[in-house]
């Protein structure tokens, strides 16, 4: 198999760390993006001129379109972009600011936007590619404190199924990856936390312990890294695919219940028509 070329943004820690690693071990080249590339200097002295570390936050637009180019100038090509860079925001909605809501808009959504339309005119121009959008078992389903979070995973999700019926043409494939829990810092130092209302006081560790309960043990972000490239190296990637044990049934609970509402609902629906 031929060596691909990656651009993968947030590639300082967690997933992007993992799977830039990977595809370097297997002799692939990555154009790497963190706000602070000296996290990456260890790869750059492992893996030389393979790694290209670039310097981005994704809510620049301008930037975001300027790494890309960079990127391309050279390797020459790009086969796999990877909208890594995300955080996870953690508030009941009515405790939600402006700034915290649309900060969390402008990372996992917008960021992902920019980088995905800055690849797009190289992709399309040679007939091939794959864009990676790291959503969320949150980008289909949702659960209490993390509602500004569901509100951006859901937006890409929307925003890449389109996507994909719109490029497919151009030979380019688009792959939702929608983990569970895992050992990453999403939770950690990289989430940011709204000021606690004390109407919500009692829940808020109600609504923590339910969450840990619901993700059981946490996935493992380096084994992730094996299932990845089986899905960049599939002839027919997925649209959507689950990364961990616990999102399948996670979703099949949920949209059971949709299902079932709908229907019981449907004379009502028919009646709307007129």
């Amino acid at each position: 198999m031929a060596a691909k070329v990656w651009f993968i943004t947030g590639a300082s820690r967690g997933f992007g760390r993992e799977w830039a690693i990977a595809a370097l071990e297997r002799g692939d080249s990555v154009a790497a993006t963190a706000r602070d590339v000296a996290t990456l200097d260890d790869l750059a002295t492992k893996y030389g001129d393979r790694l290209f570390p670039i310097t981005l936050d994704v809510t620049d637009r301008d930037a975001a379109f300027a790494a890309v180019a960079a990127a391309h100038e050279r390797f020459g090509r790009l086969d796999v972009v990877v909208n890594n860079a995300g955080y996870g925001h953690f508030g009941f909605v009515e405790e939600l600011t402006e700034a915290e809501v649309r900060a969390q808009l402008e990372t996992n959504l917008f960021g992902a936007l920019w980088v995905t339309q800055a690849a797009l005119p190289f992709l399309r121009e040679q007939g091939s590619g794959h864009i990676l959008q790291v959503s969320s078992i949150g980008g289909i389903s949702a659960f209490p404190l993390v509602g500004a979070y569901h509100a951006s995973k859901w937006a890409l999700e929307g925003l890449s199924q389109s996507l994909a019926q719109e490029v497919a043409p151009f030979g380019i494939h688009v792959t939702l990856i929608e983990p569970g829990g895992f050992a990453t810092d999403w939770s950690g130092p990289s989430s940011r936390h709204s000021e606690a209302h004390p109407a919500y006081a009692a829940l808020h560790e109600e609504v923590a312990a339910a969450r840990r309960a619901r993700l059981g043990t946490p996935g493992d972000p380096k084994a992730s890294a094996a299932a990845l490239l089986k899905v960049v190296d599939a002839e027919q990637p997925p649209l959507r695919v689950f990364f961990g044990e616990s999102p399948l049934g996670v979703a099949e609970k949920d949209y059971e219940s949709r299902l079932a509402t709908w229907r019981e609902w449907q004379p009502i629906a028919i009646e709307a028509q007129g």
